[in-house]
Formats: structure tokens, C-alpha cells, sequence
């Protein structure tokens, strides 16, 4: 039960960094309407704004991965921590 809360954890961080970032995806936009303009075209919008979006996701996913793995760690310290104890008193 406990890997499941784990997973279901890690699965609403990653939809919330995703959500939560925006900062390429309006970078990509600004880039895109001067140039759109210009050439009198959507398709740089279109290619921008996808790939800017992209970029947030992907960063994103990252971050909680890292901070995922993070904890990962820091659980494996705490059981060997305790193992190593339960040795030592033997």
C-alpha cells in the first residue's frame, strides 16, 4: 500500500510541476509574434508555443523526478542507518 501512495504522489507532482511552469511556453510566444508578424504567417506561434510548451513539461517532470529520487535516497539512508544499528547490537 505504501509503494502505491509513493506512486500516487509522484503522479500529482508531475502533473502539478507540468501545469506549473509556463515560463518557456510565454517565452516561446514572445519570440514568436514579432517573427509571425513579419513573415505574416502562424507557424512560427505554432512552432514556439509547441516547443515551448514542451520545454515546460519536460522541466516539469524533471524537477519532481529529482526530488523523487531524493527521497528515495534519503529512505535507503534511514533503513541502512537502522540495519547497520540492529548489526551493531548483535
Amino acid at each position: 500500500m505504501a509503494v502505491l501512495e509513493g506512486e500516487k504522489k509522484l503522479e500529482e507532482c508531475t502533473v502539478s510541476n507540468a501545469l506549473g511552469t509556463w515560463i518557456f511556453s510565454v517565452a516561446g510566444a514572445l519570440i514568436a509574434i514579432p517573427i509571425g508578424i513579419k513573415r505574416k504567417s502562424l507557424a512560427p506561434l505554432v512552432f514556439f508555443g509547441t516547443t515551448g510548451t514542451m520545454l515546460d513539461i519536460i522541466m516539469g517532470i524533471t524537477a519532481c523526478e529529482r526530488e523523487h529520487a531524493e527521497r528515495q535516497m534519503k529512505l535507503l539512508e534511514a533503513q541502512n542507518a537502522v540495519a547497520g544499528d540492529v548489526a551493531d547490537e548483535s
